[in-house]
Protein backbone atom coordinates (compact mmCIF):
# COMPACT_ATOMS: atom_id res chain seq x y z
CA UNK A 1 0.00 0.00 0.00
CA UNK A 2 2.71 2.59 0.74
CA UNK A 3 4.26 1.93 -2.69
CA UNK A 4 0.89 2.54 -4.32
CA UNK A 5 0.27 5.72 -2.35
CA UNK A 6 3.54 7.42 -3.27
CA UNK A 7 2.79 8.00 -6.96
CA UNK A 8 -0.64 9.33 -6.06
CA UNK A 9 0.87 11.88 -3.65
CA UNK A 10 3.44 12.91 -6.23
CA UNK A 11 0.68 13.33 -8.80
CA UNK A 12 -1.44 15.57 -6.54
CA UNK A 13 1.28 18.03 -5.53
CA UNK A 14 1.54 19.87 -8.89
CA UNK A 15 -2.25 20.19 -8.95
CA UNK A 16 -2.30 21.92 -5.59
CA UNK A 17 0.49 24.24 -6.65
CA UNK A 18 -1.34 25.12 -9.84
CA UNK A 19 -4.51 25.79 -7.84
CA UNK A 20 -2.57 28.11 -5.54
CA UNK A 21 -1.10 30.01 -8.47
CA UNK A 22 -4.55 30.25 -10.03
CA UNK A 23 -5.96 31.68 -6.79
CA UNK A 24 -3.15 34.25 -6.63
CA UNK A 25 -3.78 35.17 -10.26
CA UNK A 26 -7.48 35.71 -9.59
CA UNK A 27 -6.66 37.88 -6.59
CA UNK A 28 -4.25 39.98 -8.65
CA UNK A 29 -6.86 40.44 -11.37
CA UNK A 30 -9.36 41.49 -8.73
CA UNK A 31 -7.13 44.12 -7.07
CA UNK A 32 -5.44 45.35 -10.24
CA UNK A 33 -8.13 47.96 -11.12
CA UNK A 34 -8.02 49.44 -7.60
CA UNK A 35 -4.21 49.60 -7.67
CA UNK A 36 -4.33 51.20 -11.12
CA UNK A 37 -6.76 53.85 -9.87
CA UNK A 38 -4.54 54.70 -6.88
CA UNK A 39 -1.44 54.97 -9.07
CA UNK A 40 -3.28 57.17 -11.57
CA UNK A 41 -4.53 59.42 -8.76
CA UNK A 42 -1.01 59.76 -7.28
CA UNK A 43 0.57 60.53 -10.65
CA UNK A 44 -2.15 63.05 -11.55
CA UNK A 45 -1.77 64.83 -8.20
CA UNK A 46 2.02 65.01 -8.56
CA UNK A 47 1.72 66.42 -12.09
CA UNK A 48 -0.78 69.02 -10.86
CA UNK A 49 1.39 69.96 -7.88
CA UNK A 50 4.48 70.45 -10.03
CA UNK A 51 2.61 72.39 -12.71
CA UNK A 52 1.03 74.76 -10.19
CA UNK A 53 4.10 75.04 -7.92
CA UNK A 54 1.90 76.38 -5.11
CA UNK A 55 2.21 75.75 -1.35
CA UNK A 56 -1.55 75.17 -1.37
CA UNK A 57 -1.04 72.03 -3.50
CA UNK A 58 1.77 70.06 -1.85
CA UNK A 59 3.53 67.29 -3.70
CA UNK A 60 3.17 63.61 -3.04
CA UNK A 61 6.47 63.52 -1.17
CA UNK A 62 5.37 66.12 1.38
CA UNK A 63 2.01 64.42 1.90
CA UNK A 64 3.73 61.05 2.33
CA UNK A 65 6.11 62.59 4.86
CA UNK A 66 3.19 64.03 6.84
CA UNK A 67 1.43 60.66 6.80
CA UNK A 68 4.60 58.92 7.97
CA UNK A 69 5.01 61.40 10.82
CA UNK A 70 1.40 60.90 11.95
CA UNK A 71 1.64 57.11 11.85
CA UNK A 72 5.08 56.73 13.43
CA UNK A 73 4.19 59.04 16.31
CA UNK A 74 1.21 56.80 17.15
CA UNK A 75 -1.15 59.76 16.98
CA UNK A 76 -2.98 58.30 13.99
CA UNK A 77 -4.02 55.15 15.86
CA UNK A 78 -5.09 57.12 18.93
CA UNK A 79 -7.20 59.68 17.10
CA UNK A 80 -8.69 57.18 14.64
CA UNK A 81 -9.60 54.92 17.56
CA UNK A 82 -11.41 57.80 19.30
CA UNK A 83 -13.33 58.71 16.15
CA UNK A 84 -14.23 55.10 15.31
CA UNK A 85 -15.46 54.52 18.87
CA UNK A 86 -17.85 57.47 18.56
CA UNK A 87 -18.99 56.28 15.14
CA UNK A 88 -19.58 52.76 16.51
CA UNK A 89 -21.75 54.04 19.38
CA UNK A 90 -23.81 56.23 17.07
CA UNK A 91 -24.09 53.39 14.57
CA UNK A 92 -25.39 50.96 17.23
CA UNK A 93 -28.04 53.46 18.33
CA UNK A 94 -29.07 54.10 14.72
CA UNK A 95 -29.10 50.36 13.99
CA UNK A 96 -31.51 49.61 16.83
CA UNK A 97 -33.81 52.50 15.89
CA UNK A 98 -33.76 51.56 12.20
CA UNK A 99 -34.72 47.95 12.95
CA UNK A 100 -37.67 49.03 15.09
CA UNK A 101 -38.91 51.69 12.68
CA UNK A 102 -38.02 49.84 9.47
CA UNK A 103 -39.67 46.52 10.33
CA UNK A 104 -42.78 48.27 11.67
CA UNK A 105 -42.99 50.51 8.61
CA UNK A 106 -42.62 47.59 6.21
CA UNK A 107 -45.25 45.51 7.99
CA UNK A 108 -47.87 48.16 8.80
CA UNK A 109 -48.91 50.97 6.47
CA UNK A 110 -50.11 53.36 9.23
CA UNK A 111 -46.66 53.15 10.85
CA UNK A 112 -45.00 53.82 7.50
CA UNK A 113 -47.18 56.87 6.86
CA UNK A 114 -46.49 58.11 10.41
CA UNK A 115 -42.70 57.95 10.08
CA UNK A 116 -42.45 58.95 6.41
CA UNK A 117 -42.15 62.73 7.05
CA UNK A 118 -39.42 62.14 9.63
CA UNK A 119 -37.47 59.91 7.23
CA UNK A 120 -37.73 62.46 4.43
CA UNK A 121 -36.65 65.20 6.83
CA UNK A 122 -33.66 63.15 7.95
CA UNK A 123 -32.62 62.46 4.36
CA UNK A 124 -32.73 66.12 3.35
CA UNK A 125 -31.20 67.81 6.42
CA UNK A 126 -27.40 68.18 6.02
CA UNK A 127 -25.11 66.62 8.58
CA UNK A 128 -23.83 70.09 9.43
CA UNK A 129 -27.22 70.98 10.92
CA UNK A 130 -27.27 67.90 13.18
CA UNK A 131 -23.71 68.61 14.26
CA UNK A 132 -24.43 72.21 15.20
CA UNK A 133 -27.68 71.39 16.98
CA UNK A 134 -26.14 68.60 19.04
CA UNK A 135 -23.19 70.79 20.00
CA UNK A 136 -25.68 73.43 21.21
CA UNK A 137 -27.87 70.90 23.04
CA UNK A 138 -25.27 68.61 24.62
CA UNK A 139 -22.05 70.63 24.60
CA UNK A 140 -18.71 68.81 24.92
CA UNK A 141 -19.96 65.35 25.85
CA UNK A 142 -20.18 61.85 24.38
CA UNK A 143 -23.86 62.39 23.63
CA UNK A 144 -22.98 65.02 21.02
CA UNK A 145 -21.33 62.72 18.44
CA UNK A 146 -23.53 59.72 19.26
CA UNK A 147 -26.84 61.53 18.82
CA UNK A 148 -25.70 63.53 15.79
CA UNK A 149 -24.52 60.35 14.02
CA UNK A 150 -27.75 58.54 14.88
CA UNK A 151 -29.81 61.42 13.50
CA UNK A 152 -27.71 61.57 10.36
CA UNK A 153 -27.68 57.88 9.39
CA UNK A 154 -30.90 56.40 10.80
CA UNK A 155 -33.09 57.42 7.79
CA UNK A 156 -30.77 55.66 5.32
CA UNK A 157 -30.71 52.53 7.48
CA UNK A 158 -34.51 52.58 7.81
CA UNK A 159 -34.87 52.56 4.03
CA UNK A 160 -32.45 49.62 3.81
CA UNK A 161 -34.50 47.66 6.36
CA UNK A 162 -37.76 48.43 4.56
CA UNK A 163 -36.32 47.31 1.22
CA UNK A 164 -34.99 44.13 2.79
CA UNK A 165 -38.35 43.27 4.37
CA UNK A 166 -40.24 43.95 1.15
CA UNK A 167 -37.77 41.81 -0.78
CA UNK A 168 -38.88 38.64 1.04
CA UNK A 169 -40.76 36.21 -1.19
CA UNK A 170 -44.51 36.40 -0.29
CA UNK A 171 -44.80 32.64 -0.85
CA UNK A 172 -42.30 32.03 1.95
CA UNK A 173 -44.26 34.27 4.29
CA UNK A 174 -47.49 32.48 3.38
CA UNK A 175 -45.87 29.09 3.94
CA UNK A 176 -44.65 30.18 7.38
CA UNK A 177 -48.19 31.30 8.19
CA UNK A 178 -49.74 28.04 6.95
CA UNK A 179 -47.35 25.91 9.00
CA UNK A 180 -47.80 28.26 11.98
CA UNK A 181 -44.10 28.72 12.59
CA UNK A 182 -43.25 30.44 15.88
CA UNK A 183 -42.30 34.11 15.72
CA UNK A 184 -38.76 33.36 16.83
CA UNK A 185 -38.34 30.86 13.99
CA UNK A 186 -39.74 33.34 11.47
CA UNK A 187 -37.37 36.01 12.75
CA UNK A 188 -34.26 33.82 12.71
CA UNK A 189 -34.97 31.82 9.53
CA UNK A 190 -36.84 34.28 7.30
CA UNK A 191 -36.60 37.93 8.29
CA UNK A 192 -33.00 38.23 9.49
CA UNK A 193 -31.45 36.31 6.54
CA UNK A 194 -33.48 38.47 4.17
CA UNK A 195 -32.31 41.63 5.93
CA UNK A 196 -28.61 40.80 5.96
CA UNK A 197 -27.73 41.98 2.39
CA UNK A 198 -29.73 45.19 2.81
CA UNK A 199 -28.22 45.88 6.23
CA UNK A 200 -24.68 45.34 4.94
CA UNK A 201 -25.21 47.71 2.02
CA UNK A 202 -26.95 50.19 4.29
CA UNK A 203 -24.13 49.85 6.81
CA UNK A 204 -21.58 50.84 4.19
CA UNK A 205 -23.56 53.93 3.27
CA UNK A 206 -24.22 54.73 6.93
CA UNK A 207 -20.52 54.57 7.81
CA UNK A 208 -19.67 57.00 5.01
CA UNK A 209 -22.39 59.38 6.23
CA UNK A 210 -21.27 58.94 9.84
CA UNK A 211 -17.72 59.93 8.91
CA UNK A 212 -18.96 63.19 7.41
CA UNK A 213 -21.07 63.96 10.47
CA UNK A 214 -18.43 63.08 13.07
CA UNK A 215 -15.82 65.29 11.40
CA UNK A 216 -18.16 68.27 11.70
CA UNK A 217 -18.95 67.47 15.33
CA UNK A 218 -15.27 67.10 16.22
CA UNK A 219 -14.47 70.37 14.45
CA UNK A 220 -17.15 72.41 16.21
CA UNK A 221 -17.55 70.86 19.63
CA UNK A 222 -14.81 68.38 20.63
CA UNK A 223 -11.15 68.52 21.53
CA UNK A 224 -9.88 65.28 19.99
CA UNK A 225 -10.52 62.91 17.12
CA UNK A 226 -9.65 63.04 13.43
CA UNK A 227 -11.98 65.97 12.75
CA UNK A 228 -10.31 68.02 15.47
CA UNK A 229 -6.87 67.22 14.04
CA UNK A 230 -7.98 68.26 10.55
CA UNK A 231 -9.32 71.54 11.92
CA UNK A 232 -6.09 72.08 13.86
CA UNK A 233 -3.99 71.60 10.73
CA UNK A 234 -6.34 73.90 8.80
CA UNK A 235 -5.96 76.66 11.40
CA UNK A 236 -2.17 76.47 10.90
CA UNK A 237 -2.61 76.58 7.09
CA UNK A 238 -0.86 73.20 6.89
CA UNK A 239 -2.38 71.78 3.73
CA UNK A 240 -0.32 68.59 3.71
CA UNK A 241 -1.41 67.96 7.31
CA UNK A 242 -5.08 68.26 6.36
CA UNK A 243 -4.62 65.89 3.42
CA UNK A 244 -2.50 63.49 5.48
CA UNK A 245 -5.10 63.12 8.23
CA UNK A 246 -7.80 62.62 5.60
CA UNK A 247 -5.78 59.93 3.83
CA UNK A 248 -4.85 58.15 7.07
CA UNK A 249 -8.48 57.93 8.12
CA UNK A 250 -9.44 56.84 4.59
CA UNK A 251 -6.94 54.00 4.84
CA UNK A 252 -8.48 53.02 8.18
CA UNK A 253 -11.95 52.95 6.64
CA UNK A 254 -10.59 50.99 3.66
CA UNK A 255 -9.20 48.39 6.07
CA UNK A 256 -12.55 48.28 7.83
CA UNK A 257 -14.32 47.68 4.52
CA UNK A 258 -12.10 44.78 3.46
CA UNK A 259 -11.53 43.26 6.89
CA UNK A 260 -15.08 43.58 8.28
CA UNK A 261 -17.81 44.40 5.78
CA UNK A 262 -16.63 42.19 2.91
CA UNK A 263 -15.84 39.28 5.24
CA UNK A 264 -19.31 39.55 6.79
CA UNK A 265 -20.83 39.83 3.34
CA UNK A 266 -19.17 36.62 2.17
CA UNK A 267 -20.07 34.66 5.30
CA UNK A 268 -23.59 35.90 5.95
CA UNK A 269 -24.76 35.73 2.33
CA UNK A 270 -23.18 32.36 1.58
CA UNK A 271 -26.61 30.75 1.58
CA UNK A 272 -27.72 33.01 -1.29
CA UNK A 273 -24.80 31.96 -3.48
CA UNK A 274 -25.46 28.32 -2.70
CA UNK A 275 -29.15 28.71 -3.51
CA UNK A 276 -28.37 30.34 -6.86
CA UNK A 277 -26.09 27.48 -7.98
Amino acid sequence: MPELARPLIRHRSPGRGAAGLLAIGRWLVKVAPAVAFCLLAIISWEVMARSLASPLVPGVGKIAGACESIVLSGEAFTQIGITLWRIALGFVLAFVLSLLVGISSARYDPVRVFFEPAILLGLTVPGLVWALLCVIWFGVSLATPVVSIALGITPALVLSVVQGIRGVDPDIIEMAHVYQLPRRTRLMKIWLPALVPSLLNGGRVAFSLAWKVIVLVEIFGLSDGVGYQINSQFSMQNVEGVIAWTLVFWLGMLLLEYAVFQVLDRRLTRWQRRASV
